[in-house]
């Protein structure tokens, strides 16, 4: 009774189904989803830039956004070539973690979109994507630009007696639209410090000048604030 035995190699175990193909790609599709990918990357970095309303805008970040539309159409149309390289991308993908804090909502849009354009420019759907791409841009224009929104502000009061705290809640009720008591401190020698959220008119910002010439008030700052930041 004779026995064969298969010897194998790497090369054989591979050859078929990873080696051949990983190199049957086409230049032009390659090229024209990457070139497809930064024309959107583009736009989704002008489209940031024009509605940008946060406290510092992030050039850095912004360009990110057309690097990770090229980056991501790039790996698309490697894991669509093989199957055994998809599932292994997937796994090594699975254990990154970003650990950059989005406090911003918006950021989090951006990032997004940008990563929905390249997996669209990489899997070869290059209408769908620019449709898609200009529709979402028309939409953040829209709502960025014709949309008026208040923002509210932090208004901070250091003076000498509680008694004045009183003048000026009424100069506060009068020159804005809306105000909330926030904070209240009282510091040795009497000193204390309020901090109201208001929503003045037409961002008129004379109210801390107005509230520096009471006696007895030591500063009035104005802060710009959204929830996540001051400035």
């Amino acid at each position: 009774m004779l026995f064969t035995v298969a010897s194998t190699n790497f090369s054989d175990i591979f050859k078929s189904s990873f080696i051949e193909n990983t190199a049957s790609f086409s230049i032009i599709d390659s090229l024209l989803g990457l070139g497809m990918a930064f024309i959107i990357g583009l736009f989704i970095y002008a489209i940031y830039k024009k509605t940008f309303k946060g406290v510092i805008y992030s050039h850095t970040f912004n360009i990110s956004l057309v690097i990770m539309t090229m980056a991501t159409a790039l790996v698309i149309m490697g894991i669509s070539q093989n199957v055994l390289l998809s599932l292994g991308m997937v796994g090594a993908l699975s254990i990154v973690r970003f650990r950059t804090p989005i406090k911003d909502p918006m950021d989090l849009v951006f990032l997004f979109w940008s990563v929905i354009a390249g997996i669209l420019s990489g899997a070869g759907f290059i209408l769908l994507a620019a449709i898609g791409t200009v529709s979402i841009g028309l939409v953040i224009l829209l709502f960025s630009n014709k949309i008026r929104v208040e923002n509210p502000y932090l208004l901070v009061v250091k003076f000498d007696k509680d008694n004045i705290g009183e003048k000026v809640e009424q100069i506060i009720s009068s020159k804005v639209k809306k105000y909330v008591l926030k904070s209240k401190s009282i510091m040795q020698g009497d000193e204390v410090e309020i901090t109201y959220e208001i929503r003045v008119k037409e961002n008129d910002a004379q109210i801390t000048s107005t509230i520096s010439k009471i006696d007895g008030v030591r500063s009035a700052v104005m802060l710009s604030y959204d929830g996540n930041f001051t400035a």
